[in-house]
């Protein structure tokens, strides 16, 4: 508590009423400036600007700056106390909305960004009270002498503290970096968007490891040795990682070879749905019901996976109805075709056609084949439309569809018996 005591004396003193008249003219300023830049409605997902005001990276930037030179004006008047708490406490507020903005606009769905967020807002926190109690210098310093050696270098336990720190911030940069190139990248792409999804991915990930090499450079990490921990990850990817570093290899092959798209209709173990994102370890499929599944990527190249609109958009629907024996098949399958070829979705070229397929046992079933163009609007939903105006076409030509029939046969009384034995 060295630091505590004389701290809180000096914030009741009537100089830090001054400090925060300045202190709270910097926010309201803060918050002007943007007021202004955000205009009437804020950018969808973005990073600067949050859903109000102060909850974007842009406030405690500008309200940073503007305590910084609140405080080097008011340091030559009067005692620094306010300041001197208001610093530290903006600089966690924006390492706390940097990590939240970033994770939620690369990650949006991820489960572990809500831990992560959790875990930043703690830290930051608790770093900004173990400085005002004067605890912070003298815990950095007992961190300092707890070291250990790797390779040919020395490695301290607040190095590696430090070198978590600085890791966390620059993967945020190279994060946001990353998120703002891919949505230009993505922004209006349509029959090239798999390789515009390729060079995202790969730029992502070159970012990623750039940053994390200046982060250990930053924090007094020799990087030679790091060779230790290289060969240690290669024997575990070797072994324990080999079927999540294929899902990664499988999803720029995929993206590469362009055999699987962005709204390509596939059907994969038994599950048809249209591809919404191909990330590096699994590939999205939308069901039409709204069902998502997650397939991983290595799946999608060693198992069979049913393309329906690689190379050609259009796909064959079919549907089947019975009619009872004695109804004029050739003078049925003409109006069938025509009422068909009425429906909206159905195309004219190929035309739809009407196949006698099987004499069953109630009746003569009759198969309905047409195509269509558009299969991620669904294709049940054409089939049904196909089906009701057959059906009002077979009751305004009272065309009979035939019930399950079953015949009973019973003996007649003058047949003889056969005796029981």
């Amino acid at each position: 508590m060295g630091r505590l005591g004389p701290f809180l004396n000096d914030l009741f003193s009537r100089n830090s009423l001054v400090e925060l008249g300045v202190l709270a003219a910097c926010l309201l300023a803060a918050w002007g400036v943007v007021r202004s830049l955000q205009g009437p409605e804020a950018p969808p997902h973005s990073i600067w600007f949050g859903r109000r005001i102060i909850d974007g990276v842009l406030f405690p930037v500008v309200a940073l700056l503007l305590a910084l030179l609140a405080r080097w004006g008011l340091a030559e008047v009067l005692p620094i106390t306010v300041f001197t708490l208001v610093v530290p406490v903006l600089l966690s507020l924006l390492l706390i909305r940097l990590t939240v903005r970033v994770l939620r606009r690369a990650y949006p769905e991820s489960q572990l960004t809500r831990v992560i967020e959790r875990s930043v807002s703690w830290l930051a926190w608790i770093t900004v009270v173990l400085w005002l109690t004067g605890v912070l210098p003298l815990l950095m310093a007992e961190l300092d002498r707890i070291e250990w050696q790797l390779g040919g270098a020395k490695l301290s336990l607040r190095n590696l503290l430090e070198g978590v720190v600085a890791a966390v911030l620059v993967m945020m940069l190279a994060l946001w970096v990353s998120a703002a190139l891919e949505a230009r990248l993505l922004k209006g792409a349509t029959g090239n968007l798999s390789m515009r999804k390729i060079a995202a991915n790969l730029l992502r990930a070159l970012l990623l490891f750039v940053g994390l090499m200046f982060a250990l450079s930053a924090a007094g990490i020799d990087l030679t040795a790091l060779g230790v921990l290289g060969g240690a990850i290669g024997v575990g990817i070797g072994f324990g990682l080999q079927k999540l570093a294929a899902n990664y290899v499988s999803g720029f092959v995929i993206l590469a070879e362009n055999s699987l798209r962005i709204g390509d209709i596939v059907m994969v173990d038994r599950f048809e749905g249209r591809i919404t994102d191909i990330s590096t370890r699994y590939t999205v499929i939308r069901a039409v019901d709204g069902r998502e599944s997650l397939v991983p990527n290595e799946m999608m190249i060693t198992q069979r996976v049913e393309n329906l609109s690689m190379t050609d958009p259009r796909v064959l629907v079919k549907s089947s109805v019975q009619v009872a024996y004695g109804t004029d098949i050739e003078a049925l399958i003409p109006a069938v075709v025509a009422t068909m070829a009425a429906v909206p979705r159905v195309l004219q070229d190929p035309p739809p056609g009407v196949l006698l397929t099987a004499f069953a046992d109630n009746g003569l079933e009759l198969t309905l084949v047409f195509w269509i163009a558009d299969p991620s609007a669904g294709m049940n939903n054409v089939r049904s439309d196909v089906n009701l105006v057959v059906l009002k076409l077979f009751i305004d030509m009272d065309i009979e569809i035939p019930y399950p029939q079953r015949v009973l046969r019973t003996p007649q009384a003058s047949e003889p018996q056969v005796p029981q034995h």
